[in-house]
């Protein structure tokens, strides 16, 4: 009785399901100054971390994030690393992460991206993304910019690596300008990933359902597993 109490709670805490893992990154645009706001939409919901580069430190106030979240730059890249052997902060960051969302995306750091450059702990880490995982940009960029024939090409590239695009916004932009270019409100960005999420989950829960159904319907595989447990095998 014991036994089959403490299975029960194993199994529990097995399945237990944890919250998503999220690496939200800025680059340098004047819409990282929306970042906290973003960070604050994810922290309700899942773990996350941020990446930030170093021009984006000129819009985005740290104060803004909230406190669980901790906050990468570049000057923690090596800073923790003296030999070989030691944790690669870019590598730990891709194998921490479920899913990253870089948001904003500058125009400069999306023709990185499509041209394989890693020069930042950002880039580093799309570099050495495994893209069984999902990635979404925001990009946002003055109008012109956004219509220069460069950031077409950039984005067909990221889009062949499997990178999800949530376009840009008509509105008046920080320059003055009146166009498309403007980052997607942090509000859309969170519900957008959300949404992918827990889509993505519901299909694999589908398909662990239906693994499941057709072993508990395969009397060798009940027979083998009531044998196993006969002998006092619980582990």
């Amino acid at each position: 009785m014991e036994n089959g109490k403490r299975d029960r709670d194993d199994m529990e805490v097995q399945t237990a399901p944890r919250k998503p893992r999220v690496l939200l990154a800025a680059s340098g645009s004047v819409a990282a100054i929306k970042f906290g706001n973003l960070c604050h939409c994810f922290a309700e919901w899942a773990e996350v971390r941020a990446v930030v580069s170093k021009s984006s430190l000129h819009f985005l106030d740290r104060l803004s994030l909230p406190r669980e979240v901790t906050l990468y730059t570049d000057e923690d890249e090596w800073s923790s690393w003296n030999k070989i052997g030691d944790p690669v902060l870019h590598i730990e960051l891709r194998r921490w992460a479920d899913v990253m969302v870089i948001a904003p995306l500058s125009a400069n750091t999306l023709a990185k991206i499509a041209g394989g450059l890693c020069d930042n702990l950002l880039t580093c880490i799309v570099r050495a993304w495994d893209y069984s995982k999902p990635v979404f940009v925001a990009p946002a960029m003055n109008t012109l910019m956004w219509n220069n024939p460069f950031t077409e090409r950039h984005l067909c590239s990221l889009d062949e690596l499997g990178i999800t695009l949530i376009p840009p916004i008509k509105k008046r932009l920080a320059c003055g300008d009146y166009g498309n270019g403007a980052m997607a409100e942090p509000s859309l960005i969170y519900s957008t990933v959300r949404l992918f999420w827990e889509s993505q989950s519901l299909v694999r829960f589908r398909a662990v359902s239906k693994r499941w159904n057709s072993l508990l319907n395969n009397k060798s595989f009940i027979n083998k597993h009531l044998h196993h447990r006969s002998k006092g095998n619980f582990a």
